[in-house]
């Protein structure tokens, strides 16, 4: 009796390959505003083809895809959003994530249409080949702007998870080097008020960082200090926090970094580093792996790492113990290493 081995089915590398249909799809609602319009209430496939200029062609097609893609609702003929798209894609919420969104879709998703080059040149192809990376990106203060909104649709999260999952009761300042215009300091010195903070970051941030530190109420709080962090002395602080800033550097860069940090940490205060980190078997994190292409279309030497590489880092800088604290979701890794009392 002879067998015949099943074929594989064709669908999931038929949807995987087209995978960027289902993105571009939810980066294109973020960038014309669909989510922060539906707000709480709802509206008709008219509606918001009429507020939002949409074509008549295109409305109900893309709308409804969106309800395929579990992203909106529709009853009775009405779109709304659903309970995640409203708390997370509604710009007027302090849960806004679509700033980064934003950010992907102007910029990302052009940046990986060169993947096969970046794969064989192992340069950026966004062409920013060289040191002056930061300067290009912030050259324009709309760029500039745009940029730090994406950072902040993660930093809001992220601070929150921080402020409970660290032991800040034995500390009484930090310092966040390269922390942009302060998002992060602003909700964690709010979630824990014995603290004060730093923002050590390019001086082209400053201004940003006084207005959005008005708009939270901690201009006294926490302050700005210029420099930069490869040629100058990081200021001193019970902590230091590096996040989303390692993985935009090689590895030799990330060593120098933390040995740095390790200067500027006093005794029995802890350095805290979060990225998408990958799993140290390089298997399971999907989203840390493919973030290493997204920093190679991106960054001249970036790439995402190990809990396994960052625990080696803190380890040949002089720091003892470290522990693990997972953020977002399981999204990012934050490795805390604590110096000497």
């Amino acid at each position: 009796m002879s067998t015949t081995t099943p074929t594989p089915s064709a669908r999931p590398l038929i949807e995987l390959g087209t995978s960027f249909w289902r993105g571009k799809t939810l980066l294109s609602a973020v960038e014309i505003g669909l989510f922060t319009e539906l707000g709480d209430g709802s509206c008709t496939a008219e509606e918001l083809r009429a507020k939002l200029d949409l074509h008549p062609r295109a409305a109900s097609h893309f709308l409804d895809a969106l309800v395929a893609l579990d992203v909106l609702e529709r009853t009775d003929g009405r779109y709304r959003n659903t309970e995640a798209s409203a708390y997370f894609l509604d710009e007027n919420k302090d849960t806004y994530l679509g700033g980064w969104m934003r950010q992907a879709s102007a910029h990302l998703f052009r940046a990986w249409g060169g993947l096969t080059e970046s794969l064989r040149t192992g340069k950026p192809f966004i062409g920013w080949d060289s040191a002056d990376y930061f300067e290009r990106l912030y050259e324009d203060m709309d760029e500039r702007r745009n940029f730090i909104a994406a950072m902040d649709a993660w930093t809001t999260h992220i601070a929150r998870e921080l402020a409970a999952g660290v032991d800040w009761s034995r500390h009484h300042d930090f310092v966040d080097v390269g922390g942009a215009r302060g998002n992060l300091s602003a909700w964690l010195v709010k979630a824990q008020p014995h603290l004060s903070g730093t923002v050590f970051d390019r001086p082209e941030l400053e201004p940003l960082f006084a207005e959005h530190m008005a708009r939270h109420g901690t201009a006294e709080q926490v302050r700005f200090v210029t420099g930069d962090f490869f040629t100058e002395s990081l200021p001193e602080a019970d902590v230091l926090i590096f996040g989303h800033i390692l993985h935009d550097w090689d590895d030799d860069e990330r060593r120098a970094l933390v040995a740095r940090a390790y200067e500027s940490v006093r005794p029995g205060g802890v350095v805290v580093i979060y990225d998408r980190m990958i799993d140290d078997d390089r298997r399971r994190n999907v989203t840390g792996l493919l973030g290493c292409l997204n920093l190679l279309v991106v960054t001249p030497g970036g790439s995402e790492y190990t809990v396994a590489e960052c625990r080696a880092y803190a380890a040949a800088a002089g720091f003892g113990e470290t522990t693990t604290l997972p953020l977002y979701d399981g999204l990012e890794t934050a490795v805390i290493a604590r110096k000497a009392g």
